[in-house]
């Protein structure tokens, strides 16, 4: 199993500090998710099924009928490889570090590559894979670059695997409305509920792609994927504009204010989205040991030495954080 931020509990353990005396920056899931209202009592009762309003409610919120509604969309990083044949696959770096161990699992070479070699990628691998926005590094794809690199993928039955799991605040480059469609037939986009709707628990997010890629991946996945209370969940905070637009609003501001205040302790924001700040310092692994002490848990990174520092929530936990940088 690969790290991951949210890991609270071995925290806890290691720095000998409570689990309830901690402040976790470390996952970049909005602090103020949705209020969700308690589950049906059919929901427990029930095997989960279509037809209750979830993929209306997410065909409306993504401008697309052709999805599947997933248990998270890290089940379909682990499916999506094993239903190709076997080639080379690009996946941009750093990234999210799930994509090229399923991958390889499959029995596909990976390629790791960077921002500027994007176009060469798609003219020689099988297939692409990227976070648009990146995470953690907040690199941001256009979509016409996109569309391009589709295209020539597409032209030797290639694909272009689009993680989407941070645009829902600024959504400008998503390719989520056409992916599978005929302007772009070779795309498939992942989405999730867990970091913008502050929903990971639920477990639920969807692929975007033409009808014949969902089948088999709704065959890989099996039956009843998405438990029941969650299908409503999720119904809910799709089809919620108001609370959509205030949370947009909140996240910009958040990430702003979080820029200004880590400047001001001298981490200077290398990238982030609305959700996270990315710094970019070989001094990662003493700030986070530091703030780790204090009850502050980050994402630490070493390859390139980074820090990925999510959003607080209440004002007492953004004043905690400016202490604690002052401190470190």
């Amino acid at each position: 199993m690969l790290e991951h931020g949210g890991k609270l509990r071995a925290a806890a353990a290691r720095w000998g500090i409570p689990l309830g005396d901690w402040l976790d920056l470390s996952t970049g899931i909005a602090p103020d998710g949705y209020p969700v209202s308690p589950p049906s009592a059919d929901s427990w009762r029930r095997l989960p099924e279509g037809g209750d309003g979830l993929e209306d409610a997410a065909a409306a919120y993504y401008g697309t009928s052709r999805l599947l509604a997933l248990p998270g969309s890290q089940a379909a990083i682990m499916a999506l490889p094993r239903l190709r044949p076997t080639g080379t696959v690009a996946i941009l770096a750093p990234s999210y570090g799930e994509y090229a161990p399923a991958w390889q699992a499959a029995g596909h070479a990976t390629r790791l590559f960077a921002p500027g070699e994007f176009e060469s990628v798609a003219a020689t691998c099988d297939a692409v894979m990227l976070a648009n926005p990146n995470n953690p590094t907040g690199e941001r794809f256009a979509r016409a670059r996109l569309l391009e690199a589709a295209r020539v993928l597409h032209a030797r039955g290639g694909k272009l695997i689009v993680d989407e799991a941070f645009a829902d605040a600024e959504d400008s480059e998503s390719l989520a409305s056409i992916a599978g469609g005929s302007e772009a037939p070779n795309v498939i986009v992942l989405r999730s509920l867990g970091k913008f709707f502050g929903m990971a628990g639920a477990r639920v997010g969807f692929a975007i792609a033409r009808a014949a890629v969902l089948e088999r991946l709704a065959e890989a996945i099996g039956p009843w994927a998405v438990a029941h209370p969650a299908r409503e969940a999720a119904r809910a905070a799709l089809a919620d504009a108001a609370w959509q637009a205030r949370q947009r609003e909140r996240l910009l501001a958040g990430s702003a204010r979080l820029a200004h205040l880590l400047a001001d302790a001298g981490l200077e924001s290398a990238g982030g989205t609305a959700l996270f700040r990315y710094v970019l310092t070989p001094r990662a692994a003493a700030v986070f040991e530091m703030l780790a002490r204090q009850g502050i848990l980050v994402r630490r990174f070493d390859r390139p030495a980074a820090l990925r520092f999510g959003l607080p929530g209440a004002e007492p936990e953004w004043q905690r954080l400016a202490a604690a940088l002052q401190r470190a």
